[in-house]
């Protein structure tokens, strides 16, 4: 999990298309599949879980309680005391309808407050139809953005005419209770930083902005900074079932979306419906072994781009797919030397030049775009990547930050895991992701520096998930995946009872929405009729 201050976040991002639907290169369409009936309406919705325990005593005449794990019962039973609350919903963004939920800002703790989390809706199924929610990832992505924004992208016609699709900011995420650190003017000046934690003196500087900026966060936010868990938001998601009326959950979920869905079907699997978990992570790796794993799956990405490149008659590098990353190297090795300057006068040190360049590996279908910022940077201008990675950074043209991504993403990732910063760990880490990706292994070392101070311990250790007793659940995996390495996806699959496994032996980050209709039509039958495909599906 790199620093969010020395180097744009890399681990776990989203970001699908919420970042990249501006850039102009995009040419995506959403996949269709077969819609001949509708799911069976919500009808008297549960909160329910199993494990160990005696069942508590129903809150009403419709909800029964049967705890998970220590603390599970309170955190269920306070569920219970918000779920009757009424909804209302106003038109918002054109064609959408917007509302609010009331949570507990503790589920442990009921007394200690509330927050509002942020709800969208679609309205062309109609008032009967079963919801399904959205997440795009992150930790950090806004879901009320995914639909305002971009839902035909991500969700067939066919799955809209039969789902009210709801997307939801996790809390701490845009608009429900968000973690706030820095202002817009502090950010950028953060993101002009250049620090080299491969020396003592810059480790030790990357310590004091770390603390510096953790101090700012608890100060900025207050109480909501030690409750923007994971397994927290996947407790939000069982409230959001209940309060919107359906027996089940139906849910799709990308990249770490993902994990936050593993994480309730964990908590609530008997109320697992129609689940869709697609850019698969592997909820038992630790923090480190995720990077590790991305390092991997982003150099292999840089090379399949450099390969296509080099195959048309647009491309900026010559030679062999192995000379182009060369070529990348050395670009990326003269901008550590010396950070770049944009028109609008803003530095460009090497990390913020990174986060611009890992953002099109996203989708095969912006390559075009990357060859066209190394073109630029290679002839001395660097507007384009600035471009890219203001888009994954979450800042507009005008200077202002919409998203609060960054933020956002540590404080969930600092109480998601621990991870050792002492100097010996970190720097044998380094010289691991320096050996997984040469071109950008180092640039995604000495994260953990961002936890250490956090004001807030973490709440969760990572641990396999296996769901027991939940319907089953859609595990999806892309071969060419940079973001969430492919053998994450079967590793979760083999955790859940009930996991089935679909490959896409494309490029890119997730599937859905842009691997054709092998793809579509698997998850649009199973998400419309409840057909469940083969497992282990393999899609060209």
């Amino acid at each position: 999990m790199p620093h969010p201050l020395s180097t744009e976040p890399i681990s776990r991002r989203p970001l699908r298309w919420t970042a990249l639907a501006a850039v102009a290169a995009v040419g995506l369409s959403a996949c269709t599949g077969p819609a001949d009936q509708n799911s069976a309406p919500p009808s008297a919705p549960q909160a329910t879980a199993t494990g160990q325990g005696e069942a508590s005593e129903p809150a009403s005449g419709e909800s029964t309680v049967v705890p998970t794990a220590e603390g599970s019962a309170q955190a269920l039973k306070t569920i219970l005391e918000f779920q009757d609350q009424e909804l209302t919903w106003e038109e918002c963004e054109g064609s959408f309808e917007c509302t609010t939920v009331q949570a507990p800002l503790d589920y442990q703790d009921p007394g200690s407050g509330q927050i509002e989390l942020a709800l969208v809706r679609s309205a062309q199924a109609g008032e009967d139809a079963p919801h399904l929610l959205l997440n795009p990832g992150g930790p950090g992505a806004s879901g009320v953005d995914m639909v305002t924004q971009t839902l035909d992208f991500v969700v067939s016609q066919d799955v809209q005419e039969q789902f009210t699709v709801v997307g939801f900011d996790p809390r701490g995420v845009s608009r429900s209770a968000p973690v706030t650190c820095l202002d817009d003017e502090a950010m950028d000046q953060a993101r002009q930083k250049q620090v080299d934690p491969s020396t003592d003196e810059g480790l030790e500087q990357l310590r004091q902005d770390s603390a510096e900026f953790a101090q700012a966060c608890q100060e900025n936010t207050g109480e909501v900074l030690g409750h923007v868990a994971t397994q927290t938001a996947a407790q939000d998601m069982e409230l959001m079932r209940l309060v919107l009326g359906d027996e089940k959950l139906n849910y799709l979920g990308f990249s770490y979306g993902t994990a936050l869905g593993a994480s309730y079907a964990e908590q609530f699997p008997q109320n697992v419906g129609r689940f869709v978990l697609d850019g698969a992570m592997d909820p038992s790796l630790s923090e480190h072994e995720v990077t590790v794993g991305q390092a991997h799956a982003f150099e292999k990405a840089l090379h399949s781009w450099a390969e296509w490149c080099l195959e048309g008659d647009s491309c900026p590098l010559t030679g062999t797919p192995e000379n182009g990353v060369a070529q990348l190297q050395r670009l990326i090795r003269q901008v550590e030397e010396q950070p770049m300057e944009s028109s609008d006068g803003r530095i460009v040190p090497v990390s913020t030049f990174v986060s611009g360049l890992i953002t099109p590996l996203y989708a095969n279908e912006n390559w075009t775009t990357l060859n066209m910022a190394v073109a630029e940077a290679m002839n001395g201008s660097v507007d384009t990547m600035l471009m890219l990675a203001d888009l994954n950074a979450g800042r507009d043209p005008d200077g202002t930050y919409a998203s609060n991504i960054n933020a956002a993403f540590t404080a969930i990732n600092c109480l998601d895991a621990t991870s050792p910063a002492d100097t010996q760990t970190l720097r044998a880490q380094a010289a691991e992701l320096d050996e997984a990706s040469p071109t950008l292994g180092r640039f995604l070392a000495y994260g953990a520096v961002s936890c250490e101070e956090w004001p807030a311990e973490p709440v969760s250790e990572p641990a396999p998930v296996t769901a027991e007793g939940a319907d089953p659940i859609l595990v999806i995996g892309t071969q060419g995946d940079p973001a969430t390495p492919y053998e994450w996806a079967p590793a979760l699959a083999d955790q859940l009872a009930s996991g089935v496994l679909l490959t896409w032996t494309g490029e890119g980050h997730t599937a859905y929405g842009r691997a054709g209709d092998c793809i579509g039509d698997a998850v649009d039958g199973y998400l419309i009729e409840g057909i469940v495909p083969e497992d282990g599906l393999v899609c060209d």
